[in-house]
């Protein structure tokens, strides 16, 4: 919502030679009256491409800059421990043979887990060993979405082979487990929880946001699909759990270009090379001492 903006931009004005950078995570729009509001912010950072069109609205071109968001690549390489597959699963009752198919997300409809529900119901017609886990805490009053994507899967008799966490402190042990990682959402601005299944070397299905399509590369470091699709979804899924070959060279292409285009590493050298650059044009010019 963008709330923090006109404090921020009140704020550097009184400070007077304060820098104001401002950073857009979301892809909805802001309000015309920010054109006033934040006319003194120096640049606006956009985390990915598909961020900026709204951006344009309200700022000039030459204030506008993309730095894509970044991980830290090596938290995701720290399960290759043997047990570390079979004690996750151990500890969900998962069974040893099971085909892991995740997903992680603040539960709600924008985020497209109805879709996965329907997606599952359809892999689950011709694949046994199937399950499914949806990570992610339902924002809706009462708990209300939740419990309809129960019923949804109890409809379904999934009941055994679905289940729901609300939260994991550390998403790598999941995506260890898991064999395909999907993204359903109807809208996505970057897509953290798909650049984290990538930096596992795991094969994405994902439907095609601008996030999505800003990290994937259809059919090369995963598969794109229509949005609020389930069975084009599903489809694309069973793809991957019947072809050995496919799964590995989607997840190696992914993890290839995680690493070589979203570390944390490039993130931070791309800010800091911009606070760089405001500073040195604020700076006045040092005294001539001759």
């Amino acid at each position: 919502m963008a709330r923090d903006y006109a404090p921020a931009a009140f704020a550097a004005r009184i400070a007077g030679r304060s820098r104001l950078v401002l950073t857009r995570h979301v892809l909805f729009p802001m309000s015309q009256i920010n054109r006033y509001l934040l006319r003194n912010a120096a640049r606006v950072i956009a985390v990915s491409s598909g961020v900026e069109p709204n951006l344009r609205r309200i700022f000039p071109e030459n204030k506008i800059v993309s730095i894509p968001n970044g991980i830290g690549m090596e938290r995701f390489g720290r399960y290759e421990a043997a047990n570390s597959n079979s004690q996750f699963r151990e500890n969900y009752g998962i069974p040893s043979d099971a085909r892991i198919v995740a997903t992680v997300g603040e539960l709600k409809p924008l985020k497209g887990q109805e879709e996965f529900v329907l997606a599952a119901a359809e892999i689950a017609k011709e694949d046994p060993h199937a399950y499914f886990m949806s990570v992610g805490k339902d924002s809706s009053a009462q708990g209300q979405f939740k419990r309809r994507l129960r019923r949804l899967v109890s409809v379904f008799g999934l009941e055994d082979r679905f289940i729901f966490l609300d939260w994991l402190d550390d998403t790598a042990p999941l995506l260890r487990a898991a064999e395909v990682f999907v993204s359903a959402s109807h809208s996505e601005s970057f897509g953290l929880a798909i650049l984290e299944a990538m930096a596992s070397s795991k094969p994405v299905v994902a439907t095609s946001t601008a996030g999505a399509c800003e990290l994937i590369e259809d059919g090369r470091s995963g598969i794109l699909v229509d949005p609020k699709d389930p069975v084009a979804i599903a489809r694309a899924v069973k793809s991957v759990l019947g072809d050995v070959q496919l799964s590995k060279r989607l997840g190696a292409e992914a993890h290839k270009r995680a690493v070589s285009g979203f570390s944390l590493e490039k993130m931070v050298s791309a800010t800091e090379e911009l606070y760089s650059e405001l500073i040195a044009v604020q700076s006045p010019k040092a005294p001539d001492i001759n």
